[in-house]
């Protein structure tokens, strides 16, 4: 067995070791969500943390880890009567970005189940996990329904396994610990609502802490055992320090003057439902417990709250998780006691610090998000216009094509309608396109490849019927063999790979037009964030494109580099949609079940070069030739239009659709699918 990296010893990241400490001591916090950078310790800290968890004590030969004092009563291994018990480390279970329901929910033996009547269960990681940690690296990359599943289970206490009618429940309470890279796409608001606390984690400016994070690594790496025995005393105070905290919890008094804070800080920050308020309860309680006393103080509540509350906070991709620190000790400072209020009259310096203030065992602090780290696209090369032009139509007298603005705000954002990819896919699952899922409605039948996950009763019976005489079938039950049993096909909907080739040219440039585009871009990528897309932004204007985001989960990424889009230069429209082919073509055989829509937004134009009109035509037909789904956001305004984006819809064997026809409340038709074949005028 590998010797994990001794927790002690991780340099800094302090607010990730208190997050995971907090939840060592209370398992009631709810887990805790790691977000950050890669290469920032996420996944050693909770490998790490297994180490210094109590040892628990389990009916020997159960599956499910029963404590031999109250064993669960619905355990498929019991009962569990007088049963002996036997010491043993808490389990760390991590749970891969690819594993199947079954691996981890178990799975029923439906054929043992039908021709037998015996609920044969298999485990899975839910009930390997039951009073240990589960550790789930990557859990943005986890398909929702097994998010679902998860983290349902880690709110009721219980697993649930159903099979056409057969059930079975066991135990699951785990210490849940999810980490994830933001920059790899984010969770949904209501998920992030399950994860008791959240951190930020981000790798350390200051080249001493580097230095030693180095050094010590190295170290490790060169002998780990020694490296290890180096660190064991402080291993053992830790233990022992969390061991005395556990003890001290159920004797914490949490004051009424204390959860009027937490209410007011919670309704202060408006975030959603009762949970938060529970959770803060749970974290300050913990925290006290933790500080060795027993009543929780202002200082609890305010740590409490820089943990629990800044996830809950995020109303969409594009929110920036944190928390106002000056409105939190305002809040707290009212809602506290009045003697509190005078004690703090003569304090003059709102600022807490970097590290949220708090004491120095833990910070709590959201880190500043990296918004320097982000570089914005660099636009091609324009033409050498110095002046910028001013906020008129881009075409009128005078105006240089290669005058270049700098960027605009989008506008507000709208709800958009549906646009999909035409026939029946097999990609991850999603939201957007028809395609065969293992969640669904069902829509046939078809003999199994491999083990049976969801079974077709009624064509399981219709194959087995026939065969029930010469089976020597005596009496009401029905005879199935292995050859008898259908697997159910089902039908749901995928999320695809969306394309955005955006014209930032200087026919693009009017301000207010602009910042129409950069509104229904944005809307699109809100889109695409519901149905679980992938999405990538390929930009041309003055000589060239440019992939400004490649393919990615993440549309936050994607609204910033969109917001930081200059405007300005030639319409190379055929370079812009060249590039969306190379794109396409790499995405292709990375994942080649991820069906890709194409959405060009531009009014057409296209300049610079010979011949620049039908060079577009040329690179628009490439796509319909391997038929990609595109559609043409037509952004031309005015009275004069030219129907320019019309015709390259037809060359990209797509549909256009104007700024006006995008809204779903638009009183235009719905927009359901767009076809990857050319359509008759």
């Amino acid at each position: 067995m590998n010797t994990p990296y001794p927790f002690t010893a991780i340099v800094g990241q302090d607010d990730l070791r208190l997050g995971l400490l907090l939840n060592a001591v209370s398992p009631a916090v709810g887990g805790v969500l790691v977000r950050g950078e890669k290469g920032t310790a996420k996944s050693t800290a909770v490998r790490a943390l297994a180490a210094l968890m109590p040892e628990v004590s389990v009916v020997s030969g159960c599956r499910f880890s029963c404590d031999p004092v109250s064993p669960d009563p619905a355990c498929p291994d019991g009962p569990h009567a007088e049963a002996a018990g036997v010491s043993r480390a808490a389990r760390t279970v991590e749970l891969p970005v690819g594993a199947s329901e079954d691996r981890l929910v178990g799975a029923l033996d439906i054929e043992r189940a039908l021709s037998e009547g015996v609920k044969a269960f298999e485990p899975g990681l839910l009930a390997d996990a039951h009073r240990g940690i589960l550790y789930v690296d990557e859990v943005n990359l986890l398909h929702d329904h097994l998010v679902d599943l998860l983290l349902d289970a880690a709110a009721m206490g219980a697993s649930y396994v159903e099979r056409e009618g057969v059930s079975v429940r066991h135990a699951a309470r785990f210490l849940l610990v999810g980490t994830m890279n933001p920059e790899e796409g984010e969770l949904r608001p209501q998920l992030l609502d399950r994860f008791g606390l959240t951190v930020e984690v981000a790798a350390s400016r200051d080249t001493d802490e580097r230095v030693e994070v180095v050094r010590r690594r190295l170290a490790y790496d060169d002998d780990p055992e020694g490296f290890a025995a180096r660190w064991a005393e402080e291993e053992t105070a830790l233990r022992e320090r969390i061991g005395a905290a556990r003890a001290l919890l159920p004797r914490v008094v949490l004051g009424d003057a204390v959860l009027r804070q937490i209410a007011a800080t919670c309704a202060a920050f408006e975030v959603d439902g009762m949970r938060a308020d529970i959770v803060m309860a749970r974290t300050a309680t913990a925290l006290a417990a933790w500080a060795g006393r027993e009543e929780v103080t202002a200082d609890d509540v305010r740590q409490a709250a820089l943990l629990a509350l800044p996830h809950r906070r995020r109303r969409n991709p594009f929110d920036a998780p944190g928390l106002d620190e000056d409105k939190l000790d305002q809040t707290l400072d009212e809602a506290g006691p009045q003697e509190n209020q005078e004690n703090n009259d003569g304090d003059d310096d709102p600022d807490p610090g970097p590290d949220g203030g708090g004491d120095g065992g833990g910070g709590g602090g959201v880190p500043p998000q990296a918004d320097g780290d982000r570089t914005p696209p660099q636009g091609s090369e324009g033409d050498d216009t110095p002046s910028e032009a001013p906020d008129s139509a881009p075409d009128a007298p005078g105006r240089s094509a290669g005058a270049e603005q700098q960027p605009v705000a989008a506008a507000e954002p709208f709800r958009t309608k549906m646009l999909s990819v035409p026939g029946l896919g097999e990609g991850a699952a999603g939201r957007r396109s028809r395609a065969r899922t293992a969640h669904g409605r069902t829509t046939g039948a078809v003999r199994p490849q491999g083990a049976l996950t969801k079974l077709h009763l009624a064509a399981t019976v219709q194959a087995a019927a026939p065969h029930q005489r010469s089976r020597g079938r005596s009496g009401r039950g029905l005879v199935v063999r292995r050859d008898d049993l259908r697997q159910a096909t089902r039908e749901g909907r995928e999320g695809n790979l969306v394309l955005f080739v955006v014209d930032a040219s200087g026919s693009m440039a009017a301000r207010q037009r602009m910042s129409a585009v950069k509104g229904a871009v944005l809307s699109l990528l809100l889109d695409a964030y519901q149905r679980r897309d992938k999405v990538g932004l390929v930009t041309f204007r003055g000589k060239e494109a440019e992939v400004a985001l490649p393919p990615t989960s993440s549309v936050d990424a994607a609204a910033a580099r969109l917001e930081s889009l200059p405007t300005g230069g030639r319409t190379p429209l055929a370079a812009g949609l060249l590039k969306a082919h190379d794109v396409l073509r790499v995405e292709r055989l990375r994942d080649p079940s991820r069906r890709p829509l194409l959405v060009v937004v531009t009014d057409g134009r296209a300049t610079g070069g010979p011949e620049p009109v039908a060079l577009a035509g040329r690179a628009a037909r490439l796509h319909q030739a391997e038929g990609t789904a595109s559609v043409v956001v037509d952004c031309e305004s005015g009275y004069v239009r030219l129907g320019l984006a019309g015709e390259l819809a037809r060359e990209l064997g797509g549909t256009a659709v104007t700024l006006d026809e995008l809204r779903a409340d638009s009183i235009a038709g719905l927009v359901k699918d767009v076809t990857a074949a050319g359509r008759a005028a």
